[in-house]
């Protein structure tokens, strides 16, 4: 591991490293232009709970593979991680993702691209993508913004936040806005629905910082490192993102069916069936009291996800961050924690169609430390079946003084 961190501290001593023109002029950048001749950060913010994509620009066909560092904003050279090995082989599952785990847990490596599953707001920081012969081909400057605020929409699309002026003179220095991404789909038909759009923090100055101005010199998020530390007042009390729900219902389309297939007749004339069930049907047992993470299959960011308790919607506007059963910003039905009463079928809606069905199964998880007394249920359990033997046995006694007392009443008669 010493040579990303030998590699990223020559790059911060020549502060300005050039990337041969030459070998690189057939790349092009995420605007279609020409890469640049000095490496500068791309400024990207996301919402905690996104899953983030960084594609690794500017690489010549010849690299087989890449190296991605990281370093958070405002630490130095020695603290920079290699998010990857020198082969970029790195695997992993996005279904055994932990909820909150390090950075380490939380990445994947798809076609040279970096993808931060459920980024939190300590992801934030320096991404670089390069080689490991010393080389660094794109460099991006990460924001992950935590929701401050979850509401009704207002009317208008930017939001003023605050502005700062300098001590002595007045000067503007900066204006913070919202800025507010289109919104979404309906997330259901045919029954009330819920529409979302996502506002992020920016900061308008003309005191950037050069190293970070891309294709907006005066632009960039209120987490960027092309915010100058005297903004003191931006940097103590960071602006976060909104999240901004509204209802919504629209009609179902009518699917129409397709015309039958040669092998769909022979299937018809063999007596099979011809329909295929799109719902994705799973299992899922969790213990209790630990926290748990839902997601919805074949789920992408930008896409529009609900969640259904059964037959009874679990709508944005009536849960916040703050309860226990919520939606985060990654359209992930998270319990925290989960309870033997969540214990229920679930239902994932995608674009406005259900498309998953998973039947939840939660269960009484004992440690080593642990043993069933501790359990706060198991007394009210043990009260609860003493009750019935109670008064089980109640009716056992008054049902055989009953037959004992009719056949005393027999023999009377028959003497």
């Amino acid at each position: 591991m010493c040579l990303p961190f030998i590699l990223f501290k020559q790059y911060r001593s020549s502060a300005s490293r050039v990337v041969r023109r030459e070998e690189y002029e057939h790349q092009r950048g995420p605007q279609g232009k020409a890469c640049p001749a000095f490496l500068t950060f791309f400024n990207m913010a996301y919402m905690a709970g996104a899953t983030v994509e960084l594609p690794c620009h500017c690489k010549p066909h010849e690299v087989q593979s890449v190296v991605w560092f990281f370093r958070k904003h405002g630490s130095n050279s020695e603290e920079t991680r290699a998010l990857t090995d020198h082969h970029g082989n790195k695997l992993l599952d996005s279904s055994r993702i932990p909820h909150g785990g390090d950075l380490r847990s939380r990445f994947f490596i798809r076609l040279f691209s970096l993808l931060i599953f459920r980024a939190g707001v300590d992801d934030s920081g320096i991404y670089i993508c390069g080689s490991a012969r010393g080389d660094y081909f794109y460099a991006y400057d990460l924001d992950i913004q935590e929701v401050q605020e979850l509401g009704f929409a207002p009317e208008s699309k930017t939001v003023r936040m605050s502005d700062g002026r300098g001590p002595r003179s007045g000067q503007l220095l900066y204006r913070v806005f919202t800025a507010f991404r289109p919104w979404s789909r309906c997330d259901r038909c045919g029954v009330p629905g819920e529409q979302v759009r996502v506002g992020l923090c920016y900061v308008h100055s003309r005191f950037l910082h050069v190293r970070y101005r891309e294709a907006n010199a005066t632009v960039a998020s209120c987490g960027s490192g092309a915010v100058p530390e005297a903004f003191g007042r931006l940097k103590h009390r960071r602006h976060g993102a909104r999240l901004e729900v509204r209802s919504c219902h629209v009609t179902c389309p009518r699917e129409e069916t397709p015309p039958p297939s040669e092998s769909g007749k022979f299937m018809v004339f063999s007596g099979g069936s011809t329909t295929q069930t799109e719902m994705q049907v799973s299992y899922l047992n969790h213990p209790a009291d630990h926290i748990l993470t839902l997601g919805c299959p074949d789920a992408k960011p930008g896409m529009a996800v609900a969640w259904d308790r059964a037959s009874e919607p679990v709508y944005r506007l009536q849960s916040s961050t703050n309860s226990r059963i919520h939606i985060d910003a990654g359209h992930h039905l998270v319990f925290t924690p989960a309870t033997y009463q969540d214990s229920a079928v679930y239902h994932c809606w995608l674009q406005g169609r259900r498309v998953a069905e998973i039947h939840l199964l939660v269960y009484a998880s004992l440690g080593r430390s642990q043993s069933i007394t501790s359990n706060a249920d198991f007394w009210a359990a043990m009260r609860l079946v003493f009750r019935c033997y109670a008064i089980m046995t109640a009716v056992f006694c008054l049902l055989l003084i009953v037959r004992v007392g009719v056949r005393l009443r027999r023999d009377r008669h028959t003497d």
